[in-house]
């Protein structure tokens, strides 16, 4: 009972703020697609990746994530041109969205084996309510709505990402016409179309290898996530690489008010969660992800953590005259 309280009260903080998250997963270290589209392309050759995620588990309502993307170069010689694509699924309680995004990154080379890539993606996203499902304590509220509603929604993404062999930075922006697309067309008579509609994110994210010994490296990593609105997203992620066949690391996010914003109030929890994280390669072209979130703040007590399970498979080319391929680690 109180778990459902909870929800419905975080719930109804989302309608308040207007605007709503982007879908988050933890394993956006293994694959960097689902946060900068100028990563397509990355690993130089087609790579197939799939993560779902669960969200809270033992809240009923929770939020559930789904998504699936495909990436490589158009040339296996120049390797100049990155196209992407990428199907999210994600619910919370009678919210749903689905979109789907392609992504075009021109990836220049530069000295020693590095590469700037800029990067351009399009799509649309279908956002629904489904108010049937629920239960209302007045259900003649004109407020709210008792059947299902959807709409379709273009929207945007820039980013770019520039790496080494052993380092990247990465910047991106996302639902870049989220100021301009709402869905006032949800209710006629209320404001709650507001809580499908996502706000503009702005990424900051970079990482390096540290080689320990032939058989072990160490890699740190941060990302800074924005939304100018509600708290700073801080991730500090350290993973130690066994043998080229075996990630282990772990994730501290926290949420702070970094830019001192008036509409945060003391009584706003910014959130804070520790991830523990491993990948395995099963085979050369195969890996098989799993992570363990569990938050460290007062929703901890109503739930138990967050799953996410995860699958790469790569599919290299033929092409013999190609001797440059090389470990990718981001």
């Amino acid at each position: 009972m109180k778990g459902g309280c909870l929800l419905f009260i975080s719930l109804l903080l989302t309608c308040i703020a207007q605007a709503q998250q982007d879908v988050q997963f933890s394993q956006y270290v293994f694959n960097g697609l689902s946060v900068n589209p100028a990563y397509a392309g990355y690993r130089e050759e087609l790579y197939l990746h799939s993560t779902y995620r669960q969200q809270w588990a033992g809240f009923q309502g929770a939020p559930q994530t789904g998504t699936v993307a495909l990436d490589g170069v158009t040339d296996v010689y120049t390797k100049r041109v990155g196209l992407g694509g990428q199907v999210t699924w994600d619910r919370l309680g009678p919210q749903e969205s689905i979109s789907l995004y392609g992504s075009y990154a021109y990836r220049i080379p530069l000295a020693n084996d590095s590469r700037l890539c800029i990067g351009l993606g399009v799509g649309v996203t279908q956002y629904a309510v489904d108010g049937s499902s629920r239960k209302y304590v007045d259900a003649d509220d004109p407020a709210l709505t008792l059947g299902k509603q959807s709409t379709l929604v273009p929207d945007a993404r820039f980013g770019i990402y520039y790496n080494t062999y052993r380092t990247f930075i990465g910047f991106s922006i996302m639902d870049l016409f989220s100021a301009y697309t709402g869905g006032k067309m949800y209710f006629g008579n209320g404001t709650l179309y507001s809580t499908l509609r996502k706000s503009r994110h702005i990424y900051l994210s970079g990482g390096t290898v540290v080689y320990l010994t032939d058989d072990v490296k160490l890699k740190p990593s941060l990302m800074i996530k924005e939304d100018l609105k509600g708290p700073t997203n801080i991730d500090l992620n350290v993973f130690v690489l066994l043998q080229e066949r075996l990630w282990l690391g772990a994730s501290y996010r926290a949420g702070v008010n970094l830019w001192g914003k008036t509409a945060l109030t003391s009584s706003v929890d910014p959130g804070t969660a520790v991830s523990l994280m491993t990948e395995v390669f099963v085979s050369d072209n195969m890996r098989l992800g799993y992570s363990y979130d569990l938050s460290t703040n007062g929703i901890s007590r109503y739930q138990r953590g967050s799953h996410e399970l995860s699958i790469g498979i790569l599919f290299p080319h033929n092409n013999k005259a190609d001797n440059t391929r090389c470990p990718r680690y981001f």
